[in-house]
């Protein structure tokens, strides 16, 4: 993914460049400064996000802002309409990627309730303005619940046992989340997110089928949550 990302960069800069080198020579005329130019730097991250990251609910919003900006700059749309209709409508982005996030990942959803409601986890963590760090060294791990709001939490299972499949609910509102998982078990993430993002960092090398598996079952909202 970062390679794509890497792509979409070189190519914007190198167009960016040719047309600044020929307006340069006097071979092409093209105004690269045009009527709302500046919304180029809210429109092209959002769209290179859309591949570059699973979670897509912020960039999609980003994109539709960022374009609607860009119409009202070229005044074929109207500014206060715009202004009016952004909140609702980003509104009605979130509820449909909460909507369609739940039935695509279905699978995954029956997963995360079925352990919550057997597990029902007394491990829960919240760093509000503060910060966290919650190790699980030698004993065995029956899930958690950790919340970080404008704080920090680290939560180290590499030392952890872990003898059945777990869920970590986190919610991340202004803040961030780091998590360490042993090497021997799987990751599966399932997460709602508005302006934040989930980020697995864990290069998966073995594929027994025995393994135990990790739920992420994330909340994030202007926040970010790492799988280390």
């Amino acid at each position: 993914m970062n390679t794509m990302k890497n792509v979409f960069w070189g190519i914007a800069l190198v167009i960016f460049g040719l047309i600044w080198g020929l307006n340069a020579l006097d071979i092409t005329r093209i105004n690269i400064f045009f009527d709302g130019w500046w919304t180029l730097f809210i429109i092209v991250p959002c769209f290179i996000g859309l591949f570059n990251e699973k979670e897509k609910t912020g960039n999609i919003i980003g994109l539709v802002i960022g374009i609607a900006l860009l119409l009202c700059c070229l005044d074929l749309l109207d500014f206060n309409i715009i202004w009016k209709l952004s909140f609702p409508t980003i509104l009605v982005i979130v509820g449909l990627s909460f909507i369609f996030k739940d039935s695509l990942n279905n699978k995954i959803n029956k997963e995360i309730n079925k352990i919550n409601k057997e597990n029902n986890s007394d491990n829960e963590y919240c760093a509000t303005f503060s910060s966290q760090n919650v190790y699980f060294d030698d004993e065995e791990f029956k899930g958690a619940n950790l919340t970080s709001v404008f704080g920090g939490v680290k939560c180290d299972l590499r030392k952890a046992i872990i003898k059945e499949n777990q869920v970590i609910n986190c919610s991340a509102i202004f803040g961030g989340i780091d998590i360490y998982v042993p090497e021997n078990v799987k990751v599966k993430i399932k997460s709602n997110s508005i302006f934040g993002g989930i980020s697995n960092k864990r290069k998966e090398v073995s594929k027994d089928k025995d393994e135990k598996t990790i739920y992420i079952n994330a909340t994030i909202m202007f926040g970010g949550i790492d799988i280390k």
